[in-house]
């Protein structure tokens, strides 16, 4: 009798077990956001610091993308499309969202013309409040590692030549860390609506 209750216990210590994990792992997953325009990661994912140069010349660190969310964007300024549009939608989700702090820096994939000048230029057009981040081909390659960006440089002939890259758009959260991701089509409204349903989850 002792062995048979001895048994039934621990049956019923691993079935409550059991049940207590699942309930866990229902919980833990219906606590991740659910993005209509993007995917949010399952945890934060921390970036390695980097050394950039920002619109202005400043030196340009990791610790810089703290304090407040940011949203990503790599890209150069004489990209004939996709960049220009994807900065401009960029602009009216910023100020759709309304979430105070929230950041757009673009992340030049063309440092040998993106100069911290043209940059500004070219970023306050769509924004005053929007940074260019610029590099050595060396530096920027290890940020584009970081974000899992291809970048390919493709010559069209006497010298000329564009830059192939995904246009993928990180949101970072206030401690830099990397939480979403968005990919095209970028829908404005769609984008801006899943801003402010996370937007809680961007502060520390």
């Amino acid at each position: 009798m002792p062995f048979k209750v001895s048994w039934l216990g621990w049956t019923l210590v691993v079935v409550i077990a059991l049940l207590a994990g699942f309930y866990a792992a229902q919980r833990s997953a219906s606590s991740v956001p659910q993005l209509t325009s993007g995917t949010w990661l399952p945890q934060p994912r921390p970036l390695e610091d980097f050394s950039l140069t920002d619109e202005s010349g400043r030196p340009f660190h990791l610790a810089d993308l703290g304090g407040q969310p940011t949203i990503v964007f790599f890209g150069f300024t004489h990209c004939p499309d996709v960049c220009p549009t994807t900065l401009a939608r960029l602009a009216q989700i910023t100020k759709s969202a309304g979430i105070p702090g929230l950041r757009v820096v673009l992340v030049s994939v063309d440092p040998t013309r993106d100069t911290p000048q043209v940059l500004q230029q070219y970023v306050h057009a769509f924004s005053p409040s929007f940074k260019g981040l610029t590099g050595t081909p060396t530096e920027i390659e290890h940020v584009t590692r970081q974000f899992n960006v291809a970048v390919q440089r493709v010559d069209l002939g006497g010298g000329d030549y564009t830059m192939d890259h995904s246009a993928v758009i990180s949101l970072l959260d206030d401690k830099a860390r990397q939480v979403a991701l968005f990919t095209p089509p970028f829908e404005a409204a769609t984008v801006a609506a899943d801003l402010r349903n996370v937007a809680d989850k961007l502060r520390s």
